[in-house]
C-alpha cells in the first residue's frame, strides 16, 4: 500500500490529527542491535562448549532480558543465574555498541521530524540501561521525553506493562499514542496497553492482529503517515 493509499483508508488527508505521542522500540527498531545480540550469544555458547543455533537467537527477539537469560541457561546448560547471564550478554553488546550504532534506515529521520512536528516521544525497550544509554547519548539532545528500559519493570514484553509505564510517565492514554515496533512480542505488548501499532517486522515475522499497520520500512515516512497509521490501527483496521 502507498502512502497515499495508507491516508486514504485512514479517511484521514495528510495533515490529520495525529498521535498524542509516538513511542519508539530500540532493538530492531530504531537501531539494528540484533546481529550484536546473536553475535554475544554465540561467543557464551562458544565458551562453555554448549550449542547455540539461528532459530534459538529468533525465538529471543525482543523478549525481555531476564526471560530470554532463563532459555539460555536452559538451551546451553549453564551454571550461571539470569542476571549473571544477561550482564554477560551486556558486555558483549555494549562493547559493540559504542564502537557503532547501526540506525535502521528512515529510523532517525522519523524521530527527528516527530519531534519537529512537537510530538513527545518515548523510547520503549526490553535492553537495559547501560545497553540504551549509548544509543540515546548518539541522538540529538532531549530526542526522547520518556526512556523506559527492561531493568525498569517487573514484567517485560510482551505483557503491556512497558508501554503503559511509558504513557503514565508522559501524562496520556495508551490509546491516544501511536508505538513503532518491529516483533511479534513488542507489538503484542504495545497493543495490549491500548496503543496503536506500526509494525516494520525486521528479523521475524509478525502476525497480523487488532491495532496493527504494518509497513516494510520507515524510509521515507512523515508524520503525515502517522496520523493516517494511528487513525486506521485505532479503527481496528490492518493495512500493507
Amino acid at each position: 500500500m502507498t502512502e497515499a493509499d495508507l491516508v486514504r483508508s485512514a479517511g484521514r488527508s495528510p495533515g490529520g490529527a495525529l498521535p498524542a505521542a509516538v513511542l519508539w522500540d530500540m532493538d530492531g527498531t530504531l537501531v539494528d542491535t540484533e546481529p550484536y545480540w546473536i553475535a554475544t550469544e554465540h561467543a557464551l555458547a562458544a565458551e562453555h562448549g554448549a550449542t547455540w543455533t539461528h532459530e534459538d537467537a529468533m525465538r529471543l527477539v525482543g523478549n525481555d532480558l531476564l526471560d530470554s537469560a532463563v532459555y539460555i541457561r536452559e538451551r546451553m546448560g549453564l551454571d550461571l543465574t539470569p542476571r549473571a547471564i544477561v550482564e554477560r550478554l551486556l558486555d558483549g553488546v555494549v562493547e559493540q555498541v559504542r564502537v557503532d550504532v547501526p540506525w535502521r534506515p528512515g529510523a532517525r529521520e522519523l524521530l527527528s521530524a516527530t519531534r519537529a512536528a512537537g510530538l513527545p516521544t518515548a523510547l520503549v525497550t526490553m535492553s537495559w540501561t547501560r545497553f540504551v544509554e549509548p544509543v540515546v547519548d548518539a541522538l540529538p539532545e532531549a530526542s526522547f521525553d520518556v526512556v523506559v528500559t527492561g531493568d525498569q519493570v517487573e514484567r517485560g514484553k510482551p505483557h503491556p506493562d512497558p508501554y503503559l509505564l511509558a504513557a503514565e510517565r508522559l501524562g496520556l492514554d495508551p490509546a491516544h499514542c501511536l508505538a513503532v515496533e518491529d516483533s511479534a512480542t513488542g507489538a503484542a505488548s504495545a497493543a495490549a496497553a491500548g496503543c496503536s501499532v506500526l509494525v516494520v517486522p525486521h528479523h521475524v515475522a509478525v502476525p497480523p492482529g487488532p491495532r496493527r499497520v504494518f509497513r516494510d520500512s520507515l524510509h521515507g515516512l512523515g508524520v503525515d503517515v502517522l496520523a493516517a497509521t494511528h487513525a486506521a490501527a485505532g479503527a481496528g483496521r490492518r493495512a500493507r
